[in-house]
């Protein structure tokens, strides 16, 4: 993917930011090229390779990887809304809705939950543990901006803050009162976190 992306517009000096499937699939891509990324930023997010202490086998992601499986209809800007703790205006919901008419254009919202290793025999595991060797060797500055409000990927972080170099002594932070959603939550704020980081480590 980062060929597609990262090498195709030719990007060097990045900052980047993951959120949930953000981190999931970015920090792979942060791996696999970390000598293009000056800054790593983090939130609501993980890397799971199957352990039991990862995020993913907490009973919450479980029941909602079982009701994205299940449920008959899967109502993208309703789910996206009990994600947030201050509610979605109805024009807001709508607009998550806009991009699927209907259930049949739902099938990847629906198979992405499965994606995600909870078992250690999982075919991302490998992967994922690949990418975990390169961080663990990622100096460069890397902060975890995690809300304080999402029982999805509720201490995630402390890995990430325990094992990755580059977030030793760094301003990690909890973002209060902010749901798994923490960009529709408290956005301005994540924002300015972002632009303070940046400007605390300089090139």
């Amino acid at each position: 993917m980062h060929e597609l992306l990262i090498d195709k517009l030719r990007l060097t000096h990045i900052t980047f930011f993951g959120q949930d499937w953000g981190g999931l699939i970015g920090l792979r891509i942060v791996a696999a090229a970390p000598e293009r990324f000056d800054r790593v930023v983090i939130g609501n997010t993980g890397l799971p390779v199957g352990k039991k202490v990862d995020f993913s086998a907490n009973d919450a992601f479980m029941q909602w990887r079982n009701f994205s499986q299940t449920t008959p209809v899967f109502e993208v800007g309703k789910i996206v809304n009990m994600g947030s703790l201050s509610a979605l205006s109805p024009e807001e919901i709508a607009a998550y809705d806009a991009p699927f008419p209907d259930e049949t254009f739902k099938s990847g919202a629906r198979i992405f939950p499965t994606f995600v290793p909870v078992t250690i025999d999982d075919p991302s595991n490998k992967d994922n543990e690949i990418a975990w060797g390169v961080l663990r060797k990622f100096e460069r500055p890397f902060l975890c901006a995690f809300s304080d409000k999402d029982p999805v990927t509720a201490g995630a972080e402390k890995q990430f803050i325990r094992e990755v170099p580059g977030a030793a002594g760094k301003p990690h932070t909890t973002i209060v009162g902010a749901g798994h959603f923490l960009q529709e939550n408290q956005g301005p704020q994540l924002a300015n976190i972002i632009v303070e980081f940046i400007a605390a480590n300089p090139l």
